[in-house]
């Protein structure tokens, strides 16, 4: 009996399907790598960063005799929006005392002050109403010519009414507050005292602003307590020390 050993191609097949269905995935891909694009992704715009308080500075005054006439203690930020080259863009700068020039006037019932650096300057405007004895800021201007700037930013407004004083008297604000003028500026100060009028060598006595008088009310409120406290400690125990002594009473 001969047996008859036929050849298997077994493996040549299997090598065969191995390259056709690695061929048909890597075809599978391309495709979709082709029809599927991921998303483009661009960074958030960056904004300037915020500089932090401003130093504080001397701002004074003299009037025709060189006697000083108006009295400016404080450190300003200002806060801008303007076009550059078709885009707005907003940028809050620190006014520095060693490199802005000071200048203004005084008279009965105005004064100004003018404050120059480099391509910024900043006027405040002072009114006194002499009736009742009050004066406030009464209007800020700002002018502004930054190398990034479409065109010069000129603001004004002449209707405020803020830093609200007594004539004779400084206003005082220690607390950082800002100032609205308009939709493009408004204006930060930091521990600002001012005295516009009735100025008598120095400062006079502050009209102090509503946020300091809410920190100064806070530890008055916790002094009265403990106060109040203490004394009802010293009334219980006077009253429990008269009862002990009645009940030790001879009869």
């Amino acid at each position: 009996m001969i047996l008859i050993i036929r050849k298997q191609n077994l493996p040549a097949r299997a090598i065969f399907s191995l390259l056709l269905a690695v061929s048909i995935q890597q075809c599978f891909t391309n495709d979709v790598s082709h029809t599927v694009a991921a998303p483009e992704t661009s960074p958030p715009p960056t904004s300037p960063a915020t500089p932090g308080p401003p130093e504080r500075g001397n701002f004074n005054i003299t009037n025709s005799t060189g006697a000083v006439c108006l009295l400016a203690r404080m450190g300003l930020q200002l806060n801008i929006s303007f076009d550059s080259h078709g885009k707005t863009v907003q940028e809050v700068l620190n006014l520095h005392p060693n490199m802005t020039k000071t200048d203004g006037s005084c008279e009965p019932d105005n004064a100004k002050l003018i404050l120059t650096e480099n391509k910024i300057t900043l006027t405040f405007i002072f009114s006194l109403n002499s009736t009742s004895k009050k004066y406030h800021l009464s209007g800020l201007e700002l002018l502004a010519a930054l190398p990034d700037m479409s065109k010069p930013l000129s603001v004004s407004n002449t209707s405020l009414n803020y830093l609200v004083g007594t004539l004779g008297h400084s206003y005082m604000c220690r607390k950082e507050q800002t100032l609205n003028v308009t939709q493009d500026f408004s204006l930060n100060t930091f521990h600002l005292q001012v005295q516009p009028f009735g100025v008598n060598g120095d400062f006079g006595s502050a009209d102090v602003c509503a946020l300091d008088e809410d920190d100064m009310l806070i530890p008055i409120i916790v002094g009265v307590a403990l106060a109040v406290l203490v004394l009802i400690v010293i009334m219980a125990y006077l009253i429990g020390r008269n009862r002990s002594h009645a009940g030790y009473q001879t009869i």
